[in-house]
């Protein structure tokens, strides 16, 4: 099974179960009348659901769920969480099935519901997934293995807000599918808070939960990459030097096994163990390509990013396609590597929403790559995600989505957009409260391309804007050209998500990082090192058990 590991270290789930077991033991029954006992008193298991829940931002809707819980194990608790989300997901999906019939006279409005019903199917198996690990006593170290379950869970409101933004603002569908997905989403929200206040539980118990110094991800042979491991971390480098033998080889010419990148796809043995090597020759490639769930720890590479090239130009204006479905390159299957690549959508910014590369693979990492468009090129739509010495080229919100996504030491190049438009570098979707998801961009440098030049000033870019209500995405010790508007982020739509958005910058440089004339939203901030920190690729995508073992070049931590 893809997510099962080896592992070290005793679960958080069972400590925990077993403090909680402690705690009641040494409540006896001091009342002399069992009636006055159950009157005065609230059930053990109520008192941990109500502590368990003080996290949440829905608690009536969490005690709600956990009130049926008759133990005293934290592990049932959170599986019941995880269930009634589940639950909840399923009833959405069967909500969008009876909404086909109203839909079948538009052909949008149908493409956006057969959408979705892919979409709640991956949301699912998160939450099948999510479910195993809690009941699964073997576990790997406590940190990694919240940290797993937080990623898996916050990709399941990932695709429920990919459903939605698949239609156009003006359906008369689209409101009943938000409707249908709000208790979805407040539930898996409630399972992230939980989880997420697990060590704040232990502590009030008076304990700590110390993890061992030797304590890592061990791989399965059929799950995670195994070029993560101590024989063969050094990958990048040996490709570097020409010692890689791939499994498969893509020509033009006629020179490899396989003329397109989709056949050496389908070419994925079923039984493999270890990792799958494409290597791409130089060519255009004009091809959709997707790596699916099915076909995880696939490394491909090309001969450099502007000689390797994949294309496409699917669009939302031209094809009529949701956005997520007008991507040249997909990488939807976990361990995810591409190096010297590069990826286009040639639309144009008449296309309007037009994606070069979708990923919602976790722990997905590329270095040296392209990705040119216009408008939404990048879309880091699930999971954690790394990208290091990339070019990133478009115009509106051209790096956006809704996974957790590190960008280090890249060029980001802001395109001239047509002239009624404005450029926005970003547009994060964190919808919920407790998602473990954003943008960072570190250590990057975001310039004009040359036809933007002349006209920087007279049409105005801004580094992001709050697409979702949690937005969050921060830039540090990054160059800003001198036309970052001073402001440096724009409002979707008045004040629409300005009160809960998270926006931050630290030691930026160059004649746009000054924040004196920054918006004055009591959301954006000017960060100290501290706070930094936090959004380090070492923290936020916990890269040091998987980016720097895999050869892939990182700074987990700040630059200076």
């Amino acid at each position: 099974m893809l997510r099962k590991v080896v592992v070290s270290a005793i679960s958080l789930f069972l400590i925990v179960g077993a403090v909680i077991g402690v705690v009641a033991l040494v409540q006896p029954n001091q009342k002399g009348s069992d009636g006055e006992n159950e009157a005065g008193n609230i059930s053990a298991s109520m008192k941990i659901a109500n502590q368990l829940c003080q996290p949440s931002d829905y608690k009536e809707a969490c005690t709600k769920t956990l009130s049926s819980v008759n133990s005293t194990d934290p592990k049932e608790f959170v599986k019941h969480a995880i269930l009634a989300a589940s639950d909840a997901v399923k009833k959405s999906f069967n909500f969008s099935e009876e909404l086909i019939v109203k839909a079948s006279q538009d052909k949008r409005e149908k493409m956006a519901l057969d959408d979705c019903k892919e979409l709640l199917d991956y949301a699912v198996q998160e939450l099948q997934a999510s479910t195993s690990m809690v009941g699964d006593n073997d576990l790997h170290t406590t940190n990694n293995r919240v940290a797993e379950l937080q990623s898996w869970l916050s990709a399941v409101l990932a695709y429920q807000e990919t459903c939605v933004d698949g239609f156009d603002d003006k359906s008369t569908i689209k409101p009943i599918i938000q409707q249908g997905f709000v208790n979805a989403s407040q539930l898996t929200d409630n399972v992230l808070a939980i989880i997420s206040g697990l060590s704040d539980f232990l502590k009030s118990m008076g304990l700590q939960f110390n993890i061992p110094s030797n304590s890592r991800r061990l791989l399965a042979e059929d799950g995670f990459p195994t070029w993560f491991s101590g024989a063969d971390r050094k990958l990048l480098a040996a490709q570097d030097n020409g010692k890689v033998k791939p499994n498969a080889v893509v020509a033009q010419d006629g020179s490899g096994q396989f003329k397109t990148i989709s056949a050496a796809i389908a070419a994925y043995p079923n039984k493999l163990k270890g990792r799958y090597i494409i290597y791409v020759k130089a060519g255009t490639y004009r091809e959709y390509v997707t790596v699916d769930k099915k076909k995880p720890n696939v490394f491909i590479y090309g001969d450099g990013p502007r000689k390797t090239i994949v294309t496409g130009s699917k669009s939302f204006a031209k094809d009529g396609l949701g956005t997520w479905k007008t991507a040249t390159f997909v990488a939807e299957a976990d361990g995810f590597l591409a190096k010297s690549i590069g990826f286009q959508n040639t639309a144009g910014p008449d296309g309007h929403q037009a994606v070069a590369l979708r990923v919602s693979s976790d722990m997905s990492a590329f270095l040296n790559c392209r990705m040119d468009g216009y408008q939404d090129t990048l879309l880091y739509q699930a999971k954690r995600q790394f990208y290091r010495n990339c070019v990133i080229s478009g115009t509106v919100d051209f790096i956006f989505g809704y996974g957790a996504a590190v960008i280090q030491n890249s060029l980001i190049v802001v395109r001239r957009p047509n002239d009624n438009q404005q450029n926005s570098v970003t547009a994060d979707g964190r919808k919920e409260n407790h998602a473990t998801t954003g943008l960072v961009i570190h250590n990057c440098r975001i310039v004009p391309e040359q036809k933007l030049v002349a006209d920087r000033f007279k049409i105005p870019t801004y580094l992001g804007r709050p697409w979702k209500p949690f937005s969050r995405t921060v830039v540090m010790e990054s160059e800003l050209a001198d036309f970052i508007q001073p402001a440096g982020w724009m409002p979707w739509a008045g004040s629409l998500h300005l009160d809960t958005l998270y926006y931050a910058e630290y030691a930026n440089r160059g004649a746009g990082a000054n924040t004196n004339k920054r918006v004055n939203w009591k959301t954006f901030h000017v960060i100290n090192r501290n706070e930094a920190l936090r959004f380090t690729a070492g923290q936020f995508l916990q890269g040091a058990a998987w980016i720097k073992n895999a050869g892939v070049p990182v700074l987990l931590g700040l630059k200076r």
